[in-house]
């Protein structure tokens, strides 16, 4: 029998992120999604190498590339409206939850528990996703920087928000990407080489 499952995660392309902002240049979820998995592979790279980790960036890679695709399935939530209250988090998380059992439940059997393992949060993985979760972030203050870049003040705040928000993780990581790689966003073409 047919399954959907990926003729509707190719439909990533199709859902725009940052909704409630003017964009100069919109932002699809495949983009983000690749882009949060090589922040991904990048910060987890550092935790094992100057941190003493032992964390695998592969599998972070992976939990990356799936961190939305929920939101084939339900849309991009603004951040301001899915952190808006607790319930409201909550609510949506249930909707998230459900999503991702229809698209599991879409699946050969066969399939179904290698794709669970990357739409569901697993046992023994919470040091993962706090560097997936970071990666996401990282991703969005990104897009702040090249929006604002472009002339666009209007990611000033969404800047500060996320800026602040990834300071709070208290991640050196973090730190370290932010120290050695972020300021290069800043710069254009030929001031990169």
């Amino acid at each position: 029998m047919p399954s959907a499952f990926f003729a509707l995660l190719s439909r990533m392309k199709y859902i725009s992120r940052w909704a409630l902002m003017r964009n100069v240049e919109n932002e699809n979820l495949s983009e983000h999604s690749l882009e949060t998995a090589v922040l991904a592979h990048c910060l987890v790279l550092l935790h094992n190498t100057r941190f003493g980790g032992s964390l695998q960036a592969e599998r972070a890679v992976n939990l990356a590339l799936f961190h939305d695709v929920p939101e084939v399935l339900t849309g991009d939530m603004p951040t301001p409206v899915k952190y808006h209250s607790s319930e409201v988090r909550e609510a949506y998380q249930k909707v998230e939850e459900s999503a991702c059992a229809s698209l599991l439940a879409i699946l050969p059997d066969d399939l179904r528990g290698a794709y669970a393992s990357l739409l569901v949060p697993q046992e023994g993985e919470r040091d993962l996703w706090k560097f997936v979760k970071a990666a996401d972030k990282l991703s969005a203050l990104i897009k702040c920087i090249e929006e604002q870049k472009a002339g666009n003040t209007e990611f000033r705040r969404a800047y500060v928000a996320t800026l602040q928000s990834l300071q709070k993780m208290n991640l050196p990581e973090v730190e370290c990407f932010i120290a050695e790689f972020l300021p290069a966003f800043e710069q254009p073409l030929d001031g990169m080489l």
